[in-house]
């Protein structure tokens, strides 16, 4: 299982997180992928333990051969 990670701008549309290469961020691991998030967005990360709406997520990648290529 693969994931991404995603915030909300202000306007409320989600937005996919990019690593400096360009290339969409991909996680192997659910815990790792929580923890880049809170690394890169920690104030809307944390306020959502505060009541605020939440603005950040972690999406499971439902893979597809014909959308990845095969793993190793």
């Amino acid at each position: 299982m693969r994931f991404k990670i995603e915030y909300q701008d202000d306007k409320a549309f989600w937005h996919d997180v990019y690593g400096e290469d360009g290339k969409l961020l991909v996680f192997d691991n659910e815990d790792t992928a929580r923890a880049e998030l809170a690394r890169r967005y920690p104030v809307l990360f944390q306020m959502e333990k505060y009541g605020d709406g939440k603005r950040t997520r972690v999406i499971r990648i439902i893979e597809d051969e014909d959308d990845w290529p095969k793993r190793k």
